[in-house]
């Protein structure tokens, strides 16, 4: 982790995918984690999930690993931002994993279609949580 001005922490995992450009997995001001935008890839390779199933599990898991190496956990998520490249044909499959991964935790979440996203994956996820006082 790097220290900045402002008391504020860069976070880089050494489990998630690397960041497809120069930027920090996150940045923690506070009790809040800003994580940057997480695809589905795995750390040390190019390749990427086949389907929109499998690129979900992978956005979630690396999402968890991130928070993790940060010190937070899943249920201190508050806000989810889903970027679909294709809102009908994966809406639907994504939200029923969705569900699943969320069913104690239920962050806000807003999720849109773009064009495209920097590599080829269907899916990203921006993501903040935030700590309880106290939790640390």
């Amino acid at each position: 982790m790097t220290r900045n001005s402002r008391d504020d922490t860069s976070v880089n995992s050494k489990r998630a995918p690397e960041p497809v450009g120069v930027y920090p997995h996150a940045r923690r001001v506070g009790d809040f984690l800003f994580l940057s935008g997480v695809g589905p890839r795995v750390r040390g390779s190019s390749d990427i999930p086949e389907g929109i199933a499998a690129q979900c599990q992978s956005v979630f898991r690396n999402v968890k690993m991130i928070l993790e190496d940060a010190g937070f956990s899943w249920n201190d998520l508050v806000d989810v931002t889903v970027f679909l490249t294709n809102m009908q044909r994966d809406f639907k499959t994504y939200n029923e994993i969705y569900a699943e991964h969320f069913a104690s935790n239920k962050p806000c979440r807003t999720t849109v279609e773009v064009t495209r996203l920097p590599t080829p994956i269907d899916i990203e996820l921006k993501c903040i949580a935030a700590k309880a006082r106290g939790n640390e």
